[in-house]
């Protein structure tokens, strides 16, 4: 992704519900990630990015442009975070989509999570994303960043009007791990190809 020693990492904003808070919870955590200098982030948005409804191509055949588009953005990157909600003990549908889309793009690199939701703070969604991320040879971090009922704690502009030390403390326990594993496992792929 970046051209110099910077880890690049891709932000997948998972919800595209009306009304989501999603943009909050990213933003704040975009702007911890660009405190650093020791990594690039680059914010794909699904709501924006809008993949087709199902997968077609995936067994041959053309894929959707929307999903070849996005492909090198995904490809490229060393690491990943996935901003998710909890919808019904789950992550969305449209997260799911996404990351079915793609195959080896996934392997051999680090995931990390930001969730958000009521009363497991988007735990649960994330328990079930560490499978499916297993399953496609990626690595998640053991940390994360969760809020529960975000919509509570954040203003209209996405400050957070109450004293943020605990998160703040949280994402950068996350992207430490985060870009540990990261330029581990870029130096391995660059020294031997992963074989999944």
């Amino acid at each position: 992704m970046p051209g110099d020693d910077r880890l690049g990492i891709a932000m997948i904003i998972g919800s595209v519900r009306d009304g989501r808070v999603a943009p909050l919870v990213a933003n704040w955590f975009a702007a911890q990630a660009e405190r650093r200098d020791d990594l690039a982030l680059d914010v794909i948005d699904l709501a924006e990015t809008r993949l087709p409804d199902g997968l077609r191509g995936h067994f041959g055949g053309d894929r959707p442009e929307e999903v070849t588009a996005l492909r090198p953005r995904v490809d490229e990157a060393d690491a990943f975070v996935v901003v998710t909600p909890e919808y019904n003990r789950s992550f969305p549908a449209a997260l799911k989509l996404m990351i079915d889309s793609y195959h080896r793009e996934w392997a051999a690199k680090p995931v990390g999570f930001v969730s958000y939701g009521g009363m497991s703070s988007g735990l649960r969604a994330v328990e079930q994303l560490r499978l499916v991320f297993a399953e496609l040879h990626a690595v998640t971090v053991r940390d994360s960043v969760a809020f529960r009922s975000p919509w509570t704690l954040f203003d209209d502009d996405g400050n957070w009007p109450k004293d943020p030390a605990g998160a703040e403390s949280a994402a950068r326990t996350m992207l430490d791990e985060l870009v540990w594993f990261g330029r581990a496992l870029r130096d391995a792929r660059a020294a031997r190809p992963y074989g999944a």
